[in-house]
């Protein structure tokens, strides 16, 4: 009894008074947790982290986890209101964790789980910055250790952490389904409901237990010992929003997170079978953001002839051999196999062989790979484009990625004319942008598309929130095509410069086409890219033009005013990670 007194919760622990401490509404908030008496929580192994992928290493010794009676029916006695948290309590000595590098066998106390499921921002931890809206905590304790010493042991306890993520699929799963049923009776603090027939199984569900971080960490609620061998699963358990929503209102608890604590050195490590670290980002949680690209082994990105840049329309020069394209299957409703979240950008990847480009001015045929955009914020004053024109950018950017049709990939990297990409710079249909700019009249327009209302981007965004997981991958079930997605826009009038990826390894092998006229999209579908991937300015600021000329089709009446120019530099493609590993993520 006085070992579960001492480690029932160790984000909702009964080692504080309940009303000595709160996440809002009291005096002792988090940012002052550390005033109470006898508090560890200012110490410096703290949680939660954020686990920044960049800076984790592999631990071979991180083997397979060993979990026993993880599947008894009998095994969670009942589930509480204990005023900070939901909490299931296990019967005493009947389930058990070993492997998974834990140095003994830890009997499993409890379980329990914070949440903001409205802002989606409720997980205790983040994964390289992204929180998901909730975060279930399987507490342990080291068997062998005596009551009254767990805490004062740094792997007295153990807790297993799993992300938990809304999903809109409609296929509810019948344990979330009946464990959230329970919480309409435990709505008083204190109150409790015996659970039948659910296992902890049941809950976890698919998720691939093999796929892990470790970190010594501490209890994220009064008195934070620091006494926790924390494992963090890499993929979250999938629940249906609407279940989700029920832990926000069927009690009186607000919020119930910790913010994430300093590293303070600390040592991250992964199991073999975690996916491998994102060396670089656009912010500021990883060692190579864009201005230190350069550094990565391997690298092209401190060139002379890099990407993105600024159009500047008085000093472009008109070029006739800039003809019109040749799109083969643009129109094809089938084209786009699946829509991923790379981590870096939203991807859409395209059926081999089908899609095309040739003409206008490209001197090869090109085989295209998959599209991919670029994005601010949710904000619709945001700017996120990659490129801009005089200086102005759009909201966001889209980059349809080819390679040419006689090179393989590794050859088309190294090839100065390797890599074709088209840039749609994207906006809002009233925006200030587009009010403000003009497309000659004379200039001839592109073949008709069926999608020059939304339906097209309506369809393509309602997948975002099946993939708000970094690394995870929908299939295209609907009829879309790359030509309904830019409906009307006239590709005839563009720009071109050689170029290269806007992402590691910034290859210069790109041929750069960047249209004048902007795609048209409503800015609430715009923001589900942001608000669904979970991730914000995944953008290269604009490089140095240096000693190149930017042409523009002859039809172009000079330097007049283009298709309204909005937000800037966004990076580039991933369709070098998914296509060619041993090149590593590379974008446009």
């Amino acid at each position: 009894m006085c070992l579960l007194k001492l480690v029932l919760g160790l984000t909702l622990v009964a080692l504080v008074k309940s009303n000595e401490w709160c996440y809002t509404g009291c005096g002792h908030t988090p940012e002052h947790w550390e005033a109470l008496p006898g508090s560890h929580c200012g110490g410096e192994k703290q949680s939660p982290i954020d686990i920044v992928s960049s800076i984790v290493t592999i631990d071979p010794n991180l083997d397979n986890f060993i979990f026993v009676n993880f599947s008894s029916q009998s095994a969670i006695k009942n589930i509480t209101n204990n005023g900070h948290s939901v909490q299931c309590d296990i019967e005493a000595n009947e389930v058990e964790v070993s492997g998974g590098g834990l140095d003994g066998d830890y009997s499993v106390l409890q379980f329990h789980f914070h949440w903001d499921v409205a802002n989606h921002s409720g997980s205790e931890h983040a994964l390289d910055g992204h929180h998901y809206p909730m975060e279930m905590h399987i507490v342990t304790a080291k068997k062998g250790v005596l009551p009254n010493e767990t805490l004062n042991h740094e792997d007295g306890l153990a807790v297993l952490g799993f992300f938990i993520d809304a999903t809109e699929d409609g296929n509810l799963s019948w344990p979330w389904e009946t464990f959230t049923s329970y919480l309409k009776d435990i709505t008083e603090e204190g109150s409790s409901v015996k659970v039948d027939n659910i296992t902890i199984d049941d809950l976890i569900g698919d998720v691939d237990l093999t796929k892990f971080y470790r970190y010594m960490g501490s209890l994220t609620t009064p008195y934070c010992h620091e006494a926790v061998v924390w494992t963090l699963f890499h993929e979250p358990i999938k629940v249906h929003k609407d279940l989700l929503l029920h832990f926000s209102t069927e009690n009186s608890i607000a919020p119930n997170y910790r913010p994430t604590q300093p590293l303070n050195g600390r040592i991250i490590t992964a199991s073999p079978a975690a996916p491998p670290a994102h060396l670089w980002c656009y912010e500021d949680h990883c060692d190579y953001t864009p201005s230190h690209w350069s550094n990565l082994p391997g690298s092209y990105c401190g060139g002379e002839s890099q990407s993105p840049i600024d159009i500047s329309t008085d000093s472009v020069v008109e070029n006739e051999n800039l003809s019109s394209f040749t799109f083969t299957n643009f129109d094809n409703k089938h084209a786009i196999k699946s829509i991923t979240n790379t981590g870096h950008t939203v991807q859409c990847v395209l059926e081999d062989g089908l899609v095309e480009v040739s003409g206008g001015g490209l001197n090869h045929v090109y085989s295209t790979l998959q599209f991919h955009f670029h994005w601010g914020t949710e904000s619709a004053d945001s700017e996120g484009s990659e490129h801009s024109v005089d200086k102005k950018r759009y909201p966001m950017e889209m980059h349809i990625v080819s390679k040419r049709k006689n090179l393989t990939l590794e050859e088309a990297l190294n090839t100065p004319d390797g890599l074709a990409v088209l840039g749609f710079l994207i906006e809002a249909p009233q925006s200030p942008r587009s009010m403000s700019s003009s497309v000659p009249a004379e200039t001839p327009s592109p073949t008709p598309s069926s999608a020059s209302d939304m339906e097209a981007w309506k369809t393509l965004t309602s997948y975002l929130s099946d993939i708000k997981d970094i690394e995870s991958e929908v299939e295209v079930t609907d009829e879309i095509s790359i030509d309904d997605l830019l409906g009307n826009v006239n590709r005839d009038s563009f720009f071109r410069y050689s170029g290269s990826l806007t992402t590691p390894s910034c290859n210069e092998a790109v041929v750069w086409t960047v249209f004048k006229e902007s795609v048209k999209v409503d800015q609430d579908l715009m923001a589900l890219f942001p608000e669904n991937a979970g991730y914000h300015n995944v953008f290269r600021p604009g490089q140095s033009l240096h000693s190149r000329k930017v042409y523009t089709t002859a039809a172009a009446p000079g330097p007049g005013p283009v298709a309204g120019p909005g937000p800037g530099p966004s990076p580039g493609p991933v369709w070098v990670y998914l296509l060619l590993p041993c090149l590593c993520a590379l974008y446009c």
